[in-house]
């Protein structure tokens, strides 16, 4: 599995394109405004995108899926609490912000709830209900990686004071489900670099309390 990270969009989140290079199958998690450099690179690998997996619907994470699908053809997976989020700026929170232009999407062909097991581009992941930053966020868990949107980031978790959010819940989220995965396990986060398990546990400030 090869795994590379393009910051995109106003507030440089992480896109993720996660391919096999013998194959030439791939997947793209989490595709923010001006994925041009993404779809780049799909095209020089000559890479077949088999899913756009969204961890959750915030406007920075799904402001590209529109050029992403319509480029590729690769149908987007959500979670079925922020099925509606594609199509309502106001959830997406693209328009609650003056200075951003009001964001949409076509409905996601797959709706998830979590617990499913996925198997897309050869590679198969376990669907993590992880919410809290948003009602309908998900982590994906394929046994060595875990791309976990914006539910835990290196030294930090994800904010709750957006619609929906709750700090309780994320807390929960993340103790009872990431936290529990090995220790080894690499976290790819919605923002900033990539860390561990391991790591977010013995110096990650948030789950000192």
């Amino acid at each position: 599995m090869k795994v590379e990270m393009f910051e995109l969009g106003p507030v440089m989140t992480n896109a993720y394109l996660v391919y096999d290079l013998q194959t030439k199958k791939g997947i793209v998690f989490d595709p923010g405004m001006n994925p041009d450099r993404l779809l780049q690179r799909i095209e020089k690998l000559q890479l077949e995108i088999e899913a756009i997996l969204l961890t959750h619907a915030h406007f920075d994470h799904m402001g590209g899926v529109e050029e992403v699908r319509t480029h590729t053809g690769a149908p987007v997976y959500i979670h079925q609490e922020e099925e509606d989020w594609l199509g309502d700026p106001m959830k997406n929170g693209s328009g609650r912000w003056p200075m951003m232009p009001k964001l949409t999407a076509r409905p996601a062909e797959h709706i998830l709830v979590g617990g499913e097991t996925l198997q897309l581009a050869g590679f198969q992941f376990d669907v993590l209900y992880t919410p809290g930053h948003s009602p309908g966020s998900i982590s994906f868990y394929d046994g060595v990686h875990v791309f976990s949107g914006d539910a835990l980031f290196r030294d930090s978790i994800g904010r709750t004071d957006l619609y929906g959010g709750s700090h309780r819940t994320l807390m929960d989220s993340i103790k009872k489900k990431l936290m529990e995965l090995p220790g080894n396990t690499v976290v790819y986060s919605g923002h900033g670099p990539k860390t561990t398990i391991n790591r977010e546990r013995k110096s990650n400030p948030f789950l000192m309390e």
